[in-house]
């Protein structure tokens, strides 16, 4: 059985995952030998490796490693300080191979959110008991800090709220619909011939990755456990390209926006499409950046941009996990120790705001009456409606768009469920929140 990680002398790393991050982890430690010394205090070297395909090309010199197939064995080798675990998935060989690490008092650095997602409690408990340490800055919105930031510069904070864009590909599939006016099944289909999506599409456009970011940064900035499973999650599916042009009309951009705030209902974690002002900094992120906003009790808000993925960006995130190690830096997983994060009531969100509403309306007369007595009977009001009619349309339908007051969201669903009774809409509502940044 393998002792604990030596506090002096080199530092020895296995890298189970020799994919886009992990090559990237292997090209700065070959490049910047001295400077990662001298940072870390000792010098990192690479001792083993795991993938399934020794003789694949990864244009990486990585001739001076010992290979393993098995990720687990490679975490268990007795010249393995730090296990770098950069293949995904959050059951099967990522986790068994951590857990595997971790019970010998190995440290571990990750860039795995899924499995944080799921996993992340048991696997704080796990670290903690065994003295090492767990880190995944890598895990969330890639090259940006922002786990250090909660962790420890904003650690004085009561922190209000966390927000952000937290997948790249969503980000780059709204912003180049609206540049170019495509719609979104274009825009998919171009993201996927550039290999932006995930080998299940559905884990960015589905707001699933993004959720999984979310929790963990929940979990640090309000002291509970990781709950994935209670975060609201819709994806950008129905956005169309009339609710992106509509919305630029007003001054708006739409993004995939993570909200998680505590209330005194419970914690409320949401992923979906929202409304932003265009001159904010988040309606102002273009393509795949990242942007995390931070709100602290004494600070403020804090606003961090920067590459959300990509080789460079995730294993600068790696390498400040690995030089932080070195240095024999140590905190608990999640900031405050394990057995001490709450369990977390989960709440829905019942924050007021303003909404985007777009509807299709048959030419009936009355037909805007109707859907304006629903709206009032919810105890919402209208700050602004137009209607656009097309002169192609079937039948004279006319797109009507309605801007309300601040509405609670349980109103807002009502109302729209009322829509339905009314006989008059042509095709289901969309509704979206319009966030204030």
């Amino acid at each position: 059985m393998s002792s604990t990680p030596s506090e002096t002398g080199p530092l020895r790393l296995g890298i189970a995952g020799l994919g886009t991050v992990g090559i990237g982890v292997v090209k700065i430690i070959q490049r910047e030998v001295e400077t990662l010394a001298a940072r870390g205090g000792r010098p990192l070297v690479i001792t083993a490796v795991s993938a399934r395909d020794p003789k694949k090309n990864r244009d990486a010199d990585l001739s001076g490693y010992a290979w393993e197939t098995d990720p687990v064995q490679l975490a268990k080798r007795d010249d393995v300080d730090v296990f770098i675990e950069v293949m995904g998935g959050h059951e099967g060989a990522a986790k068994d191979a951590t857990e595997a690490a971790l019970a010998l008092g190995k440290h571990v650095v990750t860039a795995n959110k899924a499995l944080l997602a799921h996993h992340g409690q048991a696997l704080a408990e796990l670290a903690e008991k065994t003295g090492a340490a767990l880190r995944f800055e890598a895990a969330v919105a890639g090259g940006i800090p922002v786990i250090k930031a909660l962790t420890e510069g904003l650690a004085g904070n009561r922190i209000k709220r966390v927000m952000g864009v937290m997948n790249g590909t969503c980000n780059y599939i709204l912003t180049r619909m609206q540049s170019a006016g495509l719609p979104y099944e274009t825009v998919f289909e171009e993201a996927r011939q550039l290999g932006y999506l995930e080998a299940d599409p559905n884990l960015d456009v589905g707001g699933i990755d993004a959720g999984h970011k979310l929790s963990l940064l929940a979990a640090i900035a309000f002291g509970t456990r990781v709950s994935f499973d209670k975060v609201e999650l819709e994806g950008i599916g129905n956005v169309s390209i009339d609710d992106i042009n509509l919305a630029d009309d007003m001054g708006y951009h739409i993004k995939l926006l993570g909200v998680a705030q505590m209330t005194g209902r419970g914690l409320e974690q949401r992923m979906t499409p929202c409304l932003v002002p265009a001159e904010s900094p988040l309606g102002q992120l273009q393509g795949g950046t990242n942007m995390v906003v931070l709100e602290g009790d004494a600070v403020g808000q804090i606003v961090m941009r920067g590459a959300g993925a990509g080789e460079g960006p995730t294993a600068s995130a790696v390498l400040g996990d690995v030089i932080d190690i070195a240095r024999g830096y140590r905190r608990p997983v999640f900031g405050i120790p394990a057995t001490q994060l709450a369990d977390p009531v989960a709440a829905r969100s019942a924050t007021p705001a303003p909404y985007y509403l777009r509807m299709r309306l048959q030419d009936k007369p009355g037909a805007l009456a109707k859907v304006a007595t629903c709206l009032g009977e919810a105890g919402i009001s209208i700050d602004q409606m137009r209607q656009i009619n097309q002169p192609d349309a079937d039948d004279g339908d006319a797109i009507v768009l309605i801007v309300t007051h601040k509405a609670a969201p349980a109103d807002v669903s009502h109302a729209l469920s009322q829509f339905n009774a009314t006989g008059v809409l042509v095709e289901n509502p969309v509704a979206i929140r319009i966030e204030e940044v």
